[in-house]
């Protein structure tokens, strides 16, 4: 039984990275517009900002990304679906933790950062 959960784990944990680097390749506009490495984003990120669980501070390698990617602009091209897998106010904690808050008012997708 613990084997079955430990299988399940990992599957839920891979269709999860699966799905945000399908939602951050196939929005050309933001790879395309907004300076920074994507890759490195989600490889290193995207555990921090994922809609289950709570606020837990970043990884130094999260940081190090965190400051080479222009947020605001990732915000302007932030889609739906992509809002349904990354918790907007944990983005908000992870790019202020780093050094990069967002201003308040920001737009980011459809909400605005307070």
């Amino acid at each position: 039984m613990a084997n079955v959960t430990k299988a399940s784990y990992i599957i839920c944990i891979t269709l999860f990275y699966a799905s945000i680097v399908l939602i951050f390749t196939t929005t050309p506009l933001v790879s395309a517009q907004c300076q920074g490495d994507f890759q490195g984003l989600i490889q290193n990120c995207a555990q921090y900002v994922r809609i289950p669980g709570p606020k837990v501070n970043p990884s130094q390698e999260c940081c190090n990304v965190i400051r080479g990617v222009d947020i605001p602009c990732i915000c302007q091209h932030l889609t739906q679906k992509a809002e349904s897998f990354v918790s907007l106010e944990k983005a908000a904690f992870v790019t202020a933790f780093c050094g990069k808050p967002l201003a308040p008012g920001t737009k980011c997708g459809s909400k605005k950062i307070f």
